[in-house]
C-alpha cells in the first residue's frame, strides 16, 4: 500500500465515507457489509496470516464504513453485535468439528500403530516359544542317539534365531519412530493442530501462528 493509499484509509476511518461530501451507493447498513468488521471481530481479519487463515472475507470491509457506524451507533442501537455473534458463533462450531475430526484421526493412528507394533510383539514371542520348542527336542533327539536328526533340528533353530533377531530389529525400530511420537501427541483445542504433550499453546505466539 502507498502512502497516499494509506494516508486515504486513516481519513475514511477518521471521518467515514462522506470525508470529501460525496455520498456512496453503499452504506454501512448494506448486507454487503460484514457486520463483524465493522465491530472488529471479523474471523477472517483476526485468523489472517495464521494456520487457520480463512482467506478473504465474502463481505465488504471498509474502514470508512466502520467510522460510519460507530458515528451512527452513538445515536441508536444497530444491534450488530447480534449478527456478530452469531459469525462467531457459526466459526466456534466449525472450529469444535475440526478438533474432534482431529482428535478421531489422531486416536485411530494411535490404535493403528499400537496394533502394529503388538503384532512385531508376537512375532518375536512366537518365533521364541518355537526356538525353545525345537531345542527341547533337539536335546531329546541327542539323549536318544538320534545325532543325524538332532543336527538337523539344530540348522531349523539357527535360522529361526535368524527370524527372531532380524523381528526383533523391526519391533526395535517401529516404537521411536511410530507409537512413541504418537502417544505424545495431542489435539490443540484451539486450532485443532496436532502439538506435544508438553508444547505450550500459549508460548511463541500459540499453536496458531506456527
Amino acid at each position: 500500500m502507498s502512502a497516499t493509499d494509506q494516508m486515504r484509509a486513516m481519513l475514511d476511518q477518521l471521518m467515514g465515507t462522506t470525508r470529501n461530501g460525496d455520498e456512496r451507493q453503499l452504506k454501512f447498513s448494506d448486507p454487503r457489509v460484514c457486520k463483524s468488521f465493522l465491530l472488529d471481530c471479523c474471523p477472517h481479519d483476526i485468523l489472517a496470516s495464521t494456520r487457520m487463515d480463512l482467506g478473504e472475507c465474502p463481505k465488504v470491509h471498509d474502514l470508512a464504513f466502520r467510522a460510519d457506524y460507530e458515528s451512527a451507533a452513538k445515536t441508536r442501537d444497530y444491534y450488530y453485535d447480534i449478527e456478530a455473534m452469531e459469525h462467531l458463533q457459526a466459526f466456534i462450531a466449525d472450529c469444535d468439528r475440526r478438533t474432534d475430526s482431529a482428535k478421531q484421526r489422531l486416536k485411530e493412528t494411535q490404535e493403528e500403530l499400537t496394533a502394529e507394533v503388538a503384532e512385531k510383539a508376537n512375532a518375536v514371542h512366537g518365533l521364541a516359544e518355537e526356538i525353545g520348542k525345537k531345542l527341547a527336542k533337539a536335546e531329546a533327539l541327542g539323549e536318544a542317539g538320534e545325532v543325524e536328526d538332532s543336527m538337523e533340528l539344530m540348522k531349523e533353530i539357527e535360522e529361526l534365531r535368524a527370524k527372531k533377531i532380524k523381528a526383533e530389529h523391526e519391533y526395535r525400530t517401529s516404537m521411536p519412530a511410530s507409537t512413541y511420537q504418537q502417544q505424545k501427541l495431542r489435539v490443540c483445542e484451539v486450532c485443532s493442530a496436532y502439538l506435544g504433550i508438553h508444547d505450550n499453546d500459549i508460548s511463541s505466539g500459540g499453536p496458531l501462528w506456527w
